[in-house]
């Protein structure tokens, strides 16, 4: 089965809404059937919306989508907007007579790289939520990818571009696993089987990359000076395998290792990282909470890694496929 990304989950669907021009965007995941669902935060530095209603103890279990947004917290508006496109259409969690989606979010810091005056709003969700499809979706700078920047151990005038990357399994017959992550970290971008750096601080020279866990772990002549609260890696992982609300929220919390794996290093006091866990239930087949969780860490993988492979530079800040030619 060919790889679809998080899209080749039965009951998920994605849309992007970019501004190129002022380097930010958001991206939404549409679960319209609704998902049980799980997050964990692991970053210092999070942005985030309804979470507490995700933990295990809370009444909630089903969302109807997750909002991946751009802008800092001025970007958690955006959700208001994938809001209105589920009430317009009678999507939601019924209290009483009234129907209230619920929408959980979380943001990533690219301020300022063009602009800091132009962030996503309600309309932009909206406008996300319109471009959902099940079709596998754009990667690289698009979405909350789109003003997303790695590698910034030294400050971001030495970073490599960050973006946005999906990646999916197919277990066996009718149990898939994907996810989409937008990566925008202090860490440098390792792939997770061989260890081989894919993006590091431009510290080498024009075209040269440095590893950023020797800067961070020795004394030299290059310090650590990221600014704070300019980071952040974000993701959903997603399942048709229906779960309970505990085995969401242990889903979404071992996806990190996934995270740890190919951001290196992860959940500093700098990032925000946050993964959120959705299961559309769709599958029949029982939950094999190994199999699940080993597949959500390699797909959390290589999505970040996908993210910046399909990047492309803005705002002066290089993509890799630049840097190598």
């Amino acid at each position: 089965m060919p790889d679809l990304g998080v899209t080749g989950v039965p009951g998920i669907k994605v849309g992007h809404w970019t501004n190129a021009g002022a380097a930010t965007g958001g991206t939404v995941v549409l679960c319209e059937g609704g998902a049980v669902a799980g997050v964990d935060v692991r970053g210092s530095a999070p942005g985030t919306r309804e979470t507490d209603l995700l933990r295990p103890d809370s009444l909630v279990s089903e969302v109807h989508g997750v909002l991946l947004s751009g802008g800092s917290a001025f970007g958690l508006d955006a959700a208001s907007g994938v809001m209105r496109y589920l009430d317009e259409r009678g999507i939601g969690h019924a209290v009483g007579r009234a129907i209230v989606p619920i929408v959980p979010a979380a943001i990533l810091f690219d301020l300022s790289l063009i602009t800091d005056s132009i962030r996503p709003g309600p309309d932009d969700g909206y406008l996300a939520c319109v471009d959902a499809s099940d079709d596998r979706p754009e990667e690289g700078s698009v979405g909350a990818g789109t003003g997303a920047t790695v590698a910034k151990v030294l400050g971001r005038d030495l970073a490599v571009k960050g973006g946005i990357g999906t990646a999916s399994l197919e277990l066996e017959p009718g149990v898939t696993v994907g996810a989409i992550m937008g990566v925008n970290a202090v860490g440098g971008v390792f792939e997770a089987e061989t260890g081989e750096l894919v993006a590091g601080p431009r510290a080498g020279g024009p075209t040269g990359m440095s590893n950023p866990m020797e800067i961070m772990s020795s004394f030299g002549s290059g310090s650590p000076r990221s600014e704070p609260l300019t980071n952040t890696t974000i993701g959903v992982v997603a399942t048709n395998v229906r779960l309970t609300k505990p085995q969401a929220f242990r889903l979404a919390t071992v996806a990190h290792d996934g995270l740890a794996l190919a951001v290196r290093p992860a959940h500093t006091m700098h990032d925000g990282d946050t993964i959120f866990a959705l299961a559309t239930g769709q599958s029949d087949q029982p939950a094999d909470m190994n199999r699940l969780s080993a597949a959500a860490v390699a797909c959390v993988a290589s999505a970040i890694v996908r993210g910046v492979r399909e990047a492309t530079g803005i705002g002066g800040i290089p993509s890799i496929r630049e840097l190598s030619g």
